[in-house]
């Protein structure tokens, strides 16, 4: 099976009504392509998106979506998509400290997720924040403060029709002593999508493959209709990306 540009083998995997889910990756296999398709997705059929970005500026998230069919620059004037430019997002503001950033960037979101509630939009509401290693950075490597940050955005979660997209890029807390991010992450995420490199080396048509760990059908005490963990080959292309298992290209 492969899909070109949004999603079969990917939106399988990852089912419905996940409410956090944590993408991770390395330098290796980075993961951006698999925040802009859920962009795209969060987006169509007139649901609403808040882009928290601290990875790239504006232009780059337009260009790379518009080339896969998604007008960015339409969906902010509509004010379906709320971006926060975040590169220079200070840790600690003069006077305040690095909570008080963080408390002002979460109230921010809330007023944006409420405004879409208030509106009667009832398709879902997506906040994406790319990434949360750079927010650690911009925290002054405060893993206590953003904890807070997420534990707060996870509420909306649960009180509002939202969702959670989070990147973190795995190898940077590989060893012991940097896993206070990564960890919590995966306790509370429904879903975990893993970008890896192949296990064979390098290859021209196969860039890496995708774990997607279904954590919610996981912990069901019932039988769950289909499978809760899946492992696929990705290609990335400029219009989106090929998913297909491994063996099924010659």
């Amino acid at each position: 099976m492969e899909e070109s540009g949004g999603g079969d083998l990917l939106s399988e995997a990852m089912c419905s009504g996940a409410r956090v889910v944590v993408v991770e990756d390395c330098v290796e296999a980075p993961a951006a392509f698999v925040l802009h398709l859920l962009l795209k997705r969060a987006l169509a059929g007139g649901g609403g998106a808040a882009l928290l970005a601290l990875a790239q500026p504006f232009f780059h998230y337009d260009r790379v979506l518009r080339k896969m069919g998604c007008n960015l620059s339409m969906h902010r004037k509509s004010g379906r998509l709320h971006f926060f430019d975040l590169q220079a997002f200070p840790g600690a503001t003069r006077g305040g400290s690095i909570a008080d950033s963080l408390a002002q960037l979460y109230l921010a979101v809330q007023r944006v997720v409420d405004a879409n509630r208030t509106e009667g939009n009832a398709a879902r509401f997506t906040v994406m924040i790319d990434d949360i290693s750079l927010l650690e950075v911009a925290a002054c490597g405060s893993a206590n403060d953003v904890l807070d940050f997420l534990h707060y955005c996870v509420t909306l979660t649960s009180e509002m029709n939202c969702s959670l997209v989070v990147l973190i890029h795995e190898d940077i807390y590989s060893s012991e002593d940097g896993v206070e991010l990564l960890l919590p992450l995966r306790y509370i995420a429904d879903l975990v999508i893993k970008a890896a490199p192949l296990s064979t080396g390098l290859a021209a048509d196969v860039h890496g493959q995708l774990s997607v760990v279904n954590k919610g059908m996981l912990s069901e005490q019932r039988p769950a209709k289909g499978q809760k963990v899946w492992n696929f080959h990705f290609k990335v292309k400029e219009n989106g990306a090929d998913f297909f298992y491994p063996g099924s290209r010659h």
